[in-house]
């Protein structure tokens, strides 16, 4: 794979020269532009042929839906995928970012080395589909997999500040892709984000648990249960992680399937 053309976007100068110094680094990446606000953002956007750009949600002139918003009008642009940056993990900001077509959405402070990976990830997955492009808003059915779990995170109540957001995430992306590491749990599905992220198996693990037992707090099991279209949890019956995994995993695999 070329190396991916990086568009960093944040009105932090010592972030943004952290990331522009961390990414020029890195063999797999070419920083192609800096932009210090929303107007130089939409600019590079438009003119940088970029494949991927770190936005800054909270930024002077216009603010990073803004961006997003403005780019899905043109008619003629590039393919550039745009990764949602800020310091507020709250669930509507996740929402709009994916409604508006946000690729993903990392908090802050978050892993540079996960970060760059998941980047790569999203560029490669993206070379891999056919170039083409819709005028009308996607269906549902065009919903990718990483929106639709986006969004059943929002709905089930799990918070994406939490370290067991992002641990749950990448377990479901591996089950989906390697099915039968739900049975290796512990063995290889644990470890295999403990590297990933730079952590600990049992850190994993609790985090995980966590990430579950603040949804179930937060009082969303019916919404759980309307997802899944029929009473799949009571109010008492938390699931293991193993199962939460997989019944997520699931319910991904059979919408895409329909």
């Amino acid at each position: 794979m070329a190396k991916v053309r990086l568009i960093l976007a944040d009105d932090n100068n010592s972030l943004r020269q952290q990331l522009a110094e961390y990414f020029s680094m890195r063999e797999e990446f070419e920083v192609v532009g800096l932009a210090a606000d929303g107007v130089e953002a939409f600019e590079l956007l438009k003119s940088a042929n970029a494949d991927a750009m770190l936005l800054d949600v909270i930024m002077p002139h216009m603010d990073g839906f803004a961006v997003l918003q403005k780019w899905n009008e043109l008619k003629d642009r590039p393919n550039t995928q745009i990764i949602l940056l800020t310091a507020l993990g709250r669930d509507d900001f996740i929402a709009r970012a994916m409604e508006l077509g946000g690729a993903y959405y990392i908090v802050k402070p978050f892993d540079m080395e996960a970060s760059a990976q998941r980047i790569l990830d999203i560029c490669k997955k993206q070379a891999a589909q056919p170039q083409v492009r819709h005028e009308a808003p996607p269906s549902a059915n065009a919903v990718s997999s990483e929106e639709q779990l986006a969004n059943l995170f929002l709905s089930i109540g799990i918070p994406a500040h939490i370290k067991g957001y992002g641990y749950l995430r990448e377990a479901v992306r591996l089950v989906l892709d390697q099915p039968e590491i739900i049975n290796r749990i512990t063995k290889e599905l644990y470890p295999g984000i403990a590297r990933r992220f730079g952590t600990t198996p049992s850190k994993v693990e609790r985090a995980m648990r966590h990430a579950i037992e603040v949804a179930w707090s937060r009082g969303r099991l019916e919404n759980i249960n309307q997802i899944f279209g029929y009473r799949v949890f009571e109010a008492d019956d938390k699931p293991t992680n193993g199962e939460f995994i997989a019944l997520i995993a699931d319910k991904l695999r059979l919408g895409k399937s329909a």
